[in-house]
């Protein structure tokens, strides 16, 4: 694996941390600024909102760009938005600065993915992709944990001084060690042409399905383990953390399966096994020793997902790949926003113990849009799946 790689997956991981980070600090923000706690959340809301709409309009504004000069200034913007962040003298302000800085980060990880695809030869590019939402899922890990920290020790506005260092130091690094990669070769990106294909569009759809199963259960994961297991304090955040780590394997696990057994096998596949464990879980209920193993089977399962279908769009449809991966950003936003909203639907009329099954349901319609890519891929010729 060529080591550049692992600097974009870095650029991921500042990223992902401001995406995530305000959840950690909310008490602070709020308390900082004289807002209400709900009106703070709204301020990762907008951080999501504005990623899912910006990804494929980012493709649209650097398509004719070198991409190498489209990430380091996509990096510039995330640096500046975070700097403004954290000199916000007001609500209003902050609000603006996190707009900013999710459209900024969608830029990032569209980039990212698409040059760590260039930077690896054929057999490796699942992995480089995988690579790429390791630093995704470690900023939920590391990111944000140590964001907590220095809030408490500086202030919350120290956090977004942090990131903007950490933005500036991958920058640097970037502007010296990537490679001149080149404006697109596929030009203005084909939307209509990539969604109008049966394959291509259902490996979205299993994105937005899969990602929204996940999302039922684990935005209220915490309520779930206490009430389920009895489980409590620090059981559930060493639950979270083992949670997390087996998250961030899943993302290489992911870009490895499509390599080893080819993306189109691989989208069938993952969907297969994280719909087992989602039907596992209510069985292993009974004790931790049972559930928190399975647990982080579903965990794994549901970070594979997104590296799988970034390699089934870019193996089947090479001809709008980036057009795909910028969708594929966008659809795995409106995963996370549909699942948690049903999840909290779900949480006030039935028993939390059903969302499970809630979930699985979701996850079994993810694998029935996974086999009509798998038939449509099949009846295409002339490509390697």
């Amino acid at each position: 694996m060529d080591r550049r790689v692992l600097l974009l997956a870095l650029a991921t991981f500042v990223t992902g941390t401001a995406e995530n980070i305000v959840i950690g600090i909310l008490p602070d923000i709020a308390g900082g600024l004289g807002v209400s706690i709900g009106l703070a959340g709204q301020l990762t809301a907008i951080f999501s909102i504005t990623f899912a709409l910006a990804a494929p309009l980012a493709l649209l504004l650097t398509a004719r760009f070198e991409r190498k000069g489209a990430f380091t200034a996509a990096l510039a913007a995330f640096l500046l938005c975070n700097l403004l962040a954290a000199a916000s003298p007001g609500y209003g302000v902050l609000f603006a600065a996190r707009i900013g800085m999710a459209a900024a980060s969608a830029t990032i990880a569209l980039l990212a993915t698409m040059l760590a695809t260039e930077l690896v030869d054929e057999r490796m590019k699942g992995r480089a992709i995988g690579m790429i939402f390791m630093g995704v899922s470690g900023s939920l890990v590391l990111g944000v944990p140590i964001g907590m920290l220095v809030s408490s020790l500086a202030g919350w506005r120290s956090v977004f001084l942090a990131l903007a260092a950490l933005a500036a130091g991958v920058l640097i690094v970037c502007r010296l060690k990537l490679p001149d990669i080149g404006a697109s070769r596929q030009g203005s990106p084909d939307y209509g042409t990539h969604l109008r294909s049966t394959p291509l569009a259902s490996a979205q759809l299993v994105s937005i399905l899969m990602i929204s199963g996940h999302f039922v259960l684990f935005g209220y994961l915490s309520p779930y383990i206490a009430d389920v297991l009895g489980v409590t304090g620090a059981g559930i955040v060493l639950g979270f953390v083992a949670f997390g780590v087996a998250g961030v394997s899943g993302g290489y696990l992911g870009g490895l399966a499509a390599d080893k057994v080819t993306p189109r096998r691989a989208i069938v596949l993952v969907p297969a096994g994280y719909l087992a464990a989602l039907l596992l879980i209510p069985f292993a209920a009974g004790t931790s020793l049972a559930f928190f193993p399975v647990m982080m089977v579903w965990a794994c399962l549901s970070w594979m997902i997104s590296p799988v279908v970034q390699s089934f769009l870019i193996a089947t449809g090479p001809d709008t790949a980036e057009a795909g991966v910028s969708l594929n950003l966008s659809a795995m936003h409106i995963g996370v926003g549909l699942g948690t909203a049903l999840g909290g639907v779900a949480v006030e009329r039935v028993p939390i113990v059903y969302l499970p099954g809630i979930g699985a349901g979701l996850a079994a319609l993810a694998l029935a849009a996974a086999a009509l890519a798998y038939r449509g891929a099949g009846r295409r010729t002339g490509m390697v799946v």
